[in-house]
């Protein structure tokens, strides 16, 4: 098994799909006889454990739950055959340093479009629009010098492909999803202890609450429909969310950030989850609803567009058509049993450990070829 450390801007204590990803496959790569490490910005809430080395880092404003570490290398990572980096940012930079030093294969996972980050730095359109176009091309720069890109889907593969050209090997290596704490679970407990009572029909969605996910698409949809919305997360479009639903007269819920432990029974209590994102690579929450039984009504944009089996584990809507995402709606409450089904059987293909063995297939080629 090869030795690998992995740089990444975002870690533990922040709960994020990053922090997940990274977190669950090292816990997968050591117990296989492999060696990851983790070199993250240092919050001072979270003590390392062997293999983890935090970096001294500053809090970025305009971006909650994220640090800015200086793009250093700790000396007591060493002895290692490939550098991973998660993110194009500081401490990617210190990944790309070492493996330029060591010679050592370079692989990056392209967990989100740098560009995306652009409405938190202004709120100016034209401004905006060049932050956008910087942060493309200084993302070409940096995943110029990988020896192979993954991505989490084929439709982030094809977006990427598009955008760098062909000179650098992508390959599709989802994030994966752990099926043994994500199943289906007694959901009483929850509901009870959120004032949600048993006879209610639940919609919801669970993250991060930023304006790029398009969640106020949701308050739209359920106008109308005999349903509650749960929103689990936080995020700068909360407020605004939490308007717009008084406004409107919907019974919306919102839970804050939930741990992760409670998750599970989250996602079973809804009768469906709903996802209007159309800036996701992969939609991590989706395929953990999914795993849980849970059928996905999406937007039929991005990641999400293969992400989610139509008719099979959900169905989708065209983006800003809200008659469509009603309906899409409405027609699962009447497939509810079946798309559960169908969910179950999909468990294992959106596992963890299928994820892995991609991301160990893309080690052994990359080092080969090295």
């Amino acid at each position: 098994m090869h030795s690998v450390v992995a740089f990444t801007d975002t870690y533990l204590p922040t709960v994020n799909g990053v922090t997940y990803t990274v977190e669950s496959w090292r816990d997968r790569w050591r117990a296989r006889g492999g060696r990851m490490d983790v070199v993250y910005p240092d919050s001072n809430d979270y003590d390392p454990e062997d293999g983890e080395y935090p970096i001294r880092s500053l809090p970025f404003p305009f971006y909650d739950g994220f640090r800015f570490g200086l793009p250093r290398v700790p000396r007591t990572v060493r002895d290692v055959d490939i550098v991973h980096a998660h993110t194009p940012f500081a401490l990617g930079l210190g990944g790309l340093r070492l493996a330029r030093r060591e010679d050592l294969p370079f692989v990056v996972s392209y967990h989100t479009p740098s560009s995306e980050y652009a409405s938190y730095l202004t709120s100016r359109e034209r401004f905006e629009s060049g932050i956008e176009r910087l942060s493309e091309s200084y993302e070409r720069w940096f995943l110029g010098h990988a020896a192979a890109v993954a991505v989490p889907s084929e439709a982030t593969k094809r977006d990427l492909r598009r955008r760098i050209g062909d000179d650098v090997p992508i390959r599709v290596v989802p994030n994966g999803v752990d099926v043994d704490r994500f199943r289906p679970v007694d959901a009483t407990a929850f509901r009870e202890r959120h004032g949600l009572t048993d006879s209610e029909t639940l919609v919801g969605y669970t993250g991060r609450h930023g304006h790029e996910k398009r969640l106020s698409d949701i308050v739209d949809a359920v106008d109308g429909l005999d349903a509650t919305v749960v929103f689990g997360g936080d995020g700068p479009a909360r407020e605004h969310l939490e308007a717009k639903a008084r406004k409107r007269g919907i019974d919306a819920r919102f839970l804050g950030f939930l741990d992760r432990e409670e998750l599970p029974a989250f996602y079973s209590s809804l009768d469906a989850f709903l996802f209007p994102s159309p800036v996701e690579t992969q939609g991590l929450v989706a395929l953990e609803a999914n795993a849980c039984g849970t059928p996905v009504v999406g937007v039929d944009c991005g990641a999400l567009s293969d992400t989610i089996e139509e008719g099979v584990t959900g169905y989708h809507y065209d983006l800003g058509d809200t008659a469509g995402f009603r309906a899409a709606i409405e027609r699962t409450f009447a497939e509810a049993d079946e798309l559960k089904r169908r969910c179950l059987d999909r468990r294992e293909s959106m596992s963890v450990e299928h994820a892995v063995d991609r991301l160990a297939e893309m080690y052994d080629a990359i080092s080969a070829e090295a």
